[in-house]
């Protein structure tokens, strides 16, 4: 397999364009970053859906996939799956068993970097 250097550039310009909306939303407006994640969150949900999303991750590989939007798409695509295979169930359990190994990997990553580092709280907003 060779490596295409495109590949590598359309991926960061596309997660970084990604990133550059979200920055712009924080700085721009008075909307929180936590709804700011799950509006992108949704967005990927929504092209999921649609279908619109896997060729948008056939152009932009890792720039679409590793940001929230990509952690969206693969909640619905779960749910969509397992509501074919096994009903109503499937739209509760379907996306977090598609999700569930990168849900584990954060956990995990969490754990060790709170081990190696010391974490201190913000006291009166500093």
């Amino acid at each position: 397999m060779a490596i295409n250097i495109w590949d590598y550039v359309i991926s960061f310009l596309v997660g970084g364009f990604i990133c550059f909306l979200a920055q712009i939303l924080v700085i721009r407006t008075k909307i929180t970053t936590a709804r700011i994640l799950v509006l992108f969150l949704i967005i990927g949900m929504v092209l999921e859906v649609f279908n619109v999303y896997a060729p948008f991750k056939e152009f932009a590989k890792a720039g679409a996939s590793v940001p929230i939007i990509g952690f969206g798409a693969g909640l619905a695509r779960g749910a969509i799956m397992a509501t074919k295979e096994y009903g109503i169930l499937g739209i509760f359990t379907g996306g977090l068993s598609a999700s569930a190994g990168g849900i584990a990997m954060a956990i995990f990553a969490s754990f060790i970097f709170a081990l190696i580092f010391s974490s201190k709280s913000k006291r009166g907003g500093h």
